[in-house]
């Protein structure tokens, strides 16, 4: 086995092949992107941004099974990929827009909106986008907060700051895993709704998916606080999703389980929670879930003639 190159094989399982991609490392905006498109058949196709950056570097599993599925996906890296700052000081929307605004100027991308598949960290910017910009009109949010976390979210002038972390709250289970699913609870418990991101003024809909044995993230609280604002504010425009003994790394299906690793810039081992066969349950259901919602708000309603 010592000639086979692994990741090349695995890498090849997402990519069908009538997919290509484009590179954009020279573009003045988003640097570090790859395009991912199908060149079968004729026209454009819905187009979706990928945010799977959250630890850093550009990660394309997800984008380039998208694309296999019929989705123009834009992988998207934001922070410690090539020139990006390992350690961002803020996180500035502008950056995002201008990704959205570049892939909906793409011949093979069907507007006039655009898709957000975002999870942890990463659901954090995927909601702030569907809140400030039109263009979003589906989002997915795995596992992911409804506040800011870590650093400051700058939009046109406007600053949202990160809900307080309260590192006494973290734990260390049996086999050494650092888990930070409350690390946020007594802060959140506290603080007024000035903390958490006005998700009633996003115009267009949302699919939350949640692991109920998220370690890292109280997600199954955080979703719930979420789609009850939505409520109070007469909307309806979510779907939320629920799987027990599922983890917080709820990734493309048949992927196997991550339940742990480490984190350099933390120096620790995260537990990141999960049981094989719920978690690779929900993986697969997710999935076809995932593919259902986007073509739902991103295909347009075909009427009859007769």
């Amino acid at each position: 086995f010592e000639n086979i190159n692994f990741d090349s094989r695995i890498y090849n399982t997402f990519l069908h092949d009538t997919v290509f991609f484009f590179s954009f490392p020279s573009f003045p905006f988003i640097p570090s992107s790859v395009l991912f498109c199908s060149f079968s058949g004729e026209g454009s196709f819905p187009g979706v941004i990928d945010l799977f950056a959250g630890v850093g570097g550009l990660i394309e599993s997800r984008a380039s099974l998208l694309a296999s599925h019929g989705f123009a996906t834009l992988a998207l890296a934001y922070c410690d990929y090539e020139d990006l700052s390992s350690q961002p000081e803020k996180t500035d929307l502008e950056y995002f827009e201008e990704a959205v605004n570049f892939l909906l100027r793409h011949p093979k991308v069907l507007g006039p909106g655009v898709g957000i598949v975002s999870i942890s960290k990463d659901a954090e910017i995927g909601l702030s986008m569907a809140i400030h910009l039109k263009q979003v009109t589906a989002t997915v949010l795995i596992n992911g907060p409804n506040f800011v976390i870590r650093i400051p979210q700058v939009y046109r002038g406007q600053i949202s700051q990160p809900l307080p972390f309260s590192p006494q709250l973290l734990s260390i289970n049996a086999l050494g895993l650092a888990e930070f699913q409350h690390n946020f609870e007594e802060a959140r418990n506290e603080a007024n709704e000035n903390f958490l991101l006005p998700i009633e003024k996003a115009q267009g809909h949302f699919l939350f998916i949640v692991g109920e044995d998220d370690k890292n993230l109280n997600s199954k609280a955080y979703a719930k606080q979420a789609t009850e604002q939505l409520r109070r504010n007469g909307k309806n425009n979510w779907t939320l999703l629920s799987y027990p003994g599922a983890g917080h790394l709820l990734e493309a299906p048949y992927s196997p389980l991550c339940c742990a690793s480490k984190i350099s810039s933390l120096h620790l081992f995260i537990h990141w929670g999960g049981e094989v066969t719920p978690h690779a349950i929900a993986q697969e259901h997710s999935w076809k879930e995932i593919k259902k919602f986007l073509r739902k708000h991103l295909l347009p309603v075909v009427t009859s003639q007769l």
